[in-house]
């Protein structure tokens, strides 16, 4: 059908009114709350094929600003971070970890072993994927750390305040 005008032709029947607001959110002044663990959007991608643990190192960092890595050479400053300390067994550092992003808002344990630990951290309102793995490497008394967004180019800095964050609470 062909419109030679710019209002569209008089509909005979009223459609039905749809609320955009589902039991789970509710409005608030300027922003969107949501109970529960579920984003309003979901922007997750394909979970990366490359991650655990490879030869003693966990995946490299690609050439996007939106991921960190302590396995990544200083020279690169824009992806190198600290590793966490190690002071204990490598199963207990990767339990206290796992209690710890539990605790966190919008988190799945996807895998854990007794060195390794990997989680999907989604962000509320977009439902953006961050895939995070933690590697106790008791030959060298640290906890390596990488957290990477699986779309998009930068992340504002938010994996790396993350990954802070948590050391924070691993250091209490």
């Amino acid at each position: 059908m062909l419109w030679l005008s710019l209002a569209p032709p008089a509909m005979a029947h009223a459609l039905p009114s749809v609320s955009l607001v589902s039991p789970s959110m509710h409005l608030t002044s300027g922003s969107i709350a949501m109970a529960g663990k579920k984003s309003l959007f979901s922007f997750s991608g394909t979970r990366p094929a490359n991650l655990g643990i490879k030869d003693g190192s966990l995946a490299a960092c690609p050439g996007s600003p939106n991921c960190v890595n302590s396995q990544t050479p200083a020279s690169d400053e824009e992806h190198t971070i600290a590793p966490l300390g190690l002071s204990s067994s490598a199963s207990e550092a990767i339990a206290r970890l796992k209690d710890i992003v539990t605790g966190m808002e919008r988190t799945e344990i996807i895998e854990q072993t007794d060195n390794y630990l990997y989680a999907e951290f989604t962000s509320a309102l977009m439902g953006y994927v961050d895939d995070v793995e933690f590697f106790a490497d008791e030959a060298s008394g640290v906890v390596h750390v990488r957290s990477a967004s699986r779309l998009g180019q930068s992340d504002l800095g938010v994996n790396r305040k993350r990954v802070e964050a948590i050391r924070s609470l691993y250091n209490a």
